[in-house]
């Protein structure tokens, strides 16, 4: 009789997931806008994803010239939590014509 390695060790068996079983991945997108600043966008990513004023000035440029940036990429439940951040972050201050927070969107990665 062969002892498996989980009666050797006494640790139980981990199964390993096959891709199938793999969870989804979601991007939240930043949209464009003509009503918030280079600096607005840099700010709100440094308080709500964590980022470096570095990266979010490389996202602020994306979205300006591009007309979207990828800020994060997650599963499903942190993705919608992350768009809801940004649908909450509120008006530019640096511009009087913005009357509100950003855009974002979630799509599968």
């Amino acid at each position: 009789m062969v002892a498996s390695m989980a009666t050797v060790t006494g640790l139980p068996e981990v199964k390993k997931r096959i891709d199938d079983e793999r969870v989804p991945l979601y991007n939240v997108v930043l949209l464009d806008d003509d009503e918030h600043s280079y600096e607005y966008v840099i700010e709100m990513l440094q308080k709500l994803f964590a980022m470096s004023a570095e990266q979010g000035f490389q996202h602020a440029r994306e979205v300006d010239t591009t007309g979207r940036t990828i800020v994060m990429t997650c599963e499903l439940p942190e993705a919608e939590f992350g768009k809801e951040q940004i649908h909450a972050y509120g008006a530019d201050a640096r511009m009087p014509q913005s009357k509100g927070s950003m855009s974002a969107i979630v799509e599968p990665a």
